[in-house]
């Protein structure tokens, strides 16, 4: 069985040097808010093209302490693609505001600008934009229009790690962007962890505290906050991988081309992308008409696939509020799309198998 994600393959790349930098946080006796962190934080923001990087728990948690530093709540309203991972309205939810959802560009499945700005009112406070699959939203289109009407643009980047546009990476565009390091990300720990970047000197203070119990010095509570902090062992681990991103990056498009270049069956619908550099191809997602015969047909020739996702937000029961809501570009989406393996570690004989298996299928 060729598997979806193989984390141990792709971990044990760099055994001997995360197990060094392990041992030296054990060596240290400091487990939280320590040097690794610090030295994590600093490298990632540089990475990207930031001043500020702020370690957290998760990407969730980035997200949500971003719409909480920046002060909106109950009857405020954050635009979010329809098409996309739960976690991304939730951060919104959690806050008391109000999602409101915009349809994809069925081409790239992330927001449609076009769509966004007739989206608009009295109450909209800002843009989420998700770089949905590992490809950048149309962020110079959404950049203009929050600027026009005032509103901060927020990026999704959990998906992202590493994806340029015009010498920018992901996490640089907006006002303020949240990362996931969940392990099966293109930069994945080894358990939860995330973090926020900005050029915002003044959300990154607000968060760092946020994200502390509400504390800028010790017990000193200026907010009402939480407990979100990236602790030391998931920061050393990140530190090693770091240094391998752009090297498993460029694998990873290498095996994307292969797939759109050597694919050919009318019943297989390729992603597509606007710029080679502007994705990152975290998941590799082709669409059918018939997904579950086409997933039963690969795993049936030893070949392991996901779906992301199987069913949208605003038709999930815990949002069963947008029950009756229609988005059907989403939804067509969300009905069609299969997810083939895709990672740093797949080998050039599995890749081919899977493309001469994709080949073989018909609908």
């Amino acid at each position: 069985m060729i598997p979806f994600l193989d984390l141990f393959a792709i971990n044990e790349r760099y055994r001997q040097e995360i197990e060094h930098s392990i041992q030296e946080v054990l060596d240290s006796g400091w487990y939280l808010q320590g040097e690794k962190n610090k030295e994590f934080c600093k490298n990632f923001a540089s990475y990207c093209g930031t001043k500020y990087c702020l370690g957290v728990a998760n990407g969730l948690d980035a997200l949500r302490l971003i719409i909480r530093g920046y002060g909106f709540g109950a009857g405020d309203e954050i635009i979010v693609p329809a098409n996309t991972f739960i976690a991304t309205v939730l951060a919104i939810t959690e806050n008391g505001c109000k999602p409101i959802f915009v349809e994809p560009d069925i081409n790239t499945y992330n927001i449609n600008p076009k769509l966004v700005e007739k989206s608009i009112t009295s109450k909209t406070k800002a843009i989420m934009a998700v770089h949905l699959y590992g490809q950048l939203a149309d962020v110079e289109s959404l950049s203009k229009i929050a600027k026009k009407y005032g509103l901060k643009l927020i990026e999704d980047s959990a998906q992202a790690h590493g994806a340029i546009l015009n010498d920018k990476r992901a996490g640089s565009f907006g006002d303020a962007a949240g990362f996931s390091f969940y392990p099966g990300k293109n930069l994945g720990a080894l358990g939860d962890a995330g973090c926020i970047t900005t050029n915002d000197k003044d959300l990154y203070e607000k968060c760092k505290a946020l994200a502390n119990y509400g504390s800028d010095y010790k017990y000193h509570h200026i907010y009402k906050g939480i407990n979100s902090r990236l602790d030391e062992i998931q920061a050393a681990i990140l530190n090693v991988k770091l240094k391998y991103l752009e090297q498993d990056n460029e694998i990873r498009r290498s095996i994307s081309k292969q797939y759109r270049e050597q694919v050919d069956n009318s019943s297989i619908i390729l992603p597509t992308v606007s710029s080679e550099e502007s994705h990152v191809w975290h998941i590799f997602v082709v669409r059918t008409n018939n997904r579950d015969k086409l997933a039963e047909f690969l795993k049936e020739r030893g070949v392991q696939t996901n779906i992301h996702y199987p069913i949208p937000p605003h038709q999930q029961k815990a949002y069963c509020e947008y029950e009756g809501d229609s988005y059907p570009i989403t939804e067509q989406i969300h009905k069609q799309v299969l997810s083939i393996p895709i990672s740093p570690v797949l080998s050039k004989q599995d890749v081919q198998y899977i493309i001469s298996c994709l080949n073989q299928y018909k609908d």
